[in-house]
């Protein structure tokens, strides 16, 4: 399976940001919209960064209440891993493990597909796992 699979099953709305925006807004979007992060993107449509929950949480701690009027852009991971639509799932949680963070953009050239997140690539594995139990069970079924 691969993650555009995914993003088929889930759709490609993605949650953006002008870097201008705030953190206070950026923390009020994913509240409301119940995610864990959010891609800051330029007026062309770019990724630039993403600002996740722990991004937020971790400057709070060193900068307090500060954190809320700094911009996407002065809080943003520049540096990010991306997919791309034949990226496997097994590959996807490979990459997330390894750099221990939970979105991950997916892809093709400059263009943005989607984002899926760690719960997107555990309920892809399990609904996998899941048929193939199936499968094996009317393999002995039938071989009875």
């Amino acid at each position: 399976m691969t993650v555009a699979a995914i993003l088929k099953h889930k759709g490609t709305d993605v949650a953006r940001a002008a870097p201008t925006a705030t953190i206070a807004e950026v923390a009020q979007l994913l509240a409301s919209r119940r995610i864990g992060a959010i891609l800051v993107m330029d007026t062309a449509n770019q990724v630039m960064g993403i600002v996740s929950e722990r991004d937020i949480v971790g400057s709070l701690a060193e900068h307090g209440s500060r954190t809320l009027e700094m911009t996407a852009a002065q809080l943003m991971t520049r540096s990010i891993s991306v997919a791309h639509a034949a990226t496997t799932v097994a590959e996807a949680t490979a990459m997330m493990t390894a750099g221990r963070f939970r979105h991950l953009p997916v892809m093709d050239g400059d263009r943005l597909l989607g984002i899926v997140s760690i719960g997107d690539i555990v309920k892809a594995r399990l609904s996998q796992q899941e048929q193939e139990v199936d499968s094996l069970k009317a393999y002995v079924a039938g071989a009875a």
